[in-house]
């Protein structure tokens, strides 16, 4: 429904009731809630029922006569929300559903004019492809985000996060060079403000990100200290698990056991205790590169509970 709101021309808009300057901020006010609500959620798909009523009045909005100004302003509140709605549905292993919210996501950020809201969208589509073996169909996705977050907010984050997930993608198509150029550019995020909700990416989250690179590029020699720094930081349950699963691969690239087995337990945990799609997908991937120590019973028992 949202899509084909979009789709409707201004100058065409059914006369109806038009939605005030006081109203659109309760909205925005609304929107910064549900991503809080979202980033303390145990478990994300319960914030779902909930977005989905935000939405619904949001779209509701759409075909009502309303200025320039307040149309675009509506329609990225519309791109920011559905980023939020394709972050419940990715968490979810719902790539299907995620891929509709973030495509959608990226028109209603483009008709708003948003040009960070629109590039962040983009991030998040190509997520989607990075998580399921195929980075380089991620690539073009993130190239056009690059471009347009040179056209956005130069005081926001957005081109360091770009760049953070450019660096994942190189990291996972095995260059090494590329990805440390890439890694350099989102290490300059320091200044740059980010917003929250759709934009939450700042330094705290580098060390984790550049560990995650490095045990793409089967470097568990720098991987390992840099994850072990970020598990120092306070973060949620979800990104915990996410770093166990990158420890894990780390211990099996060095051979070992005793330490696999103690990253799977509690990565194990995370998935058990949240229902987390992503750390189960990222285990899942892990799953394959156990088979040099299943020797080790206790690898073989956590290899099936996988």
């Amino acid at each position: 429904m949202a899509g084909a709101s979009l789709a409707v021309p201004l100058f065409d808009a059914a006369p109806a009731r038009h939605v005030s300057a006081t109203t659109l901020d309760q909205y925005a006010e609304a929107n910064r809630a549900l991503w809080q609500v979202f980033a303390t959620a145990r478990t994300k798909a319960l914030t779902l029922p909930l977005v989905r009523d935000q939405l619904s009045t949001l779209t509701s909005h759409l075909g009502a006569a309303q200025t320039e100004q307040a149309h675009r302003q509506l329609c990225g509140l519309i791109a920011d929300l559905l980023q939020l709605a394709g972050e419940i549905h990715f968490d979810g292993n719902r790539y299907g559903d995620a891929a509709q919210s973030y495509s959608t996501a990226a028109s209603a950020g483009r008709e708003a004019a948003a040009f960070d809201l629109w590039a962040t969208a983009m991030v998040r589509h190509s997520f989607l492809s990075l998580y399921d073996g195929k980075p380089a169909e991620a690539r073009p996705l993130l190239e056009a985000a690059e471009r347009l977050a040179q056209r956005g907010d130069t005081q926001l984050a957005t081109r360091h996060w770009v760049a953070m997930v450019q660096a994942q993608a190189l990291s996972a198509l095995g260059d090494f060079d590329g990805c440390q150029r890439a890694l350099d550019v989102a290490e300059q995020v320091n200044g740059a403000r980010s917003p929250g909700g759709w934009l939450r990416f700042d330094s705290s989250r580098l060390p984790e990100e550049r560990g995650a690179c490095y045990v793409q590029l089967q470097r568990p020699d720098l991987a390992e200290a840099v994850l072990t720094e970020a598990l120092s930081s306070p973060m949620s349950a979800r990104r915990r698990g996410s770093i166990q699963v990158d420890l894990a691969t780390v211990a099996v690239q060095q051979r070992d056991a005793d330490r696999v087995v103690d990253h799977v337990r509690r990565a194990l945990a995370v998935a058990e205790e949240t229902g987390s799609g992503w750390v189960s997908r990222k285990l899942q991937g892990l799953r394959p590169q156990l088979t040099p120590i299943l020797d080790d019973q206790r690898v073989r028992q956590l290899a099936g509970q996988i």
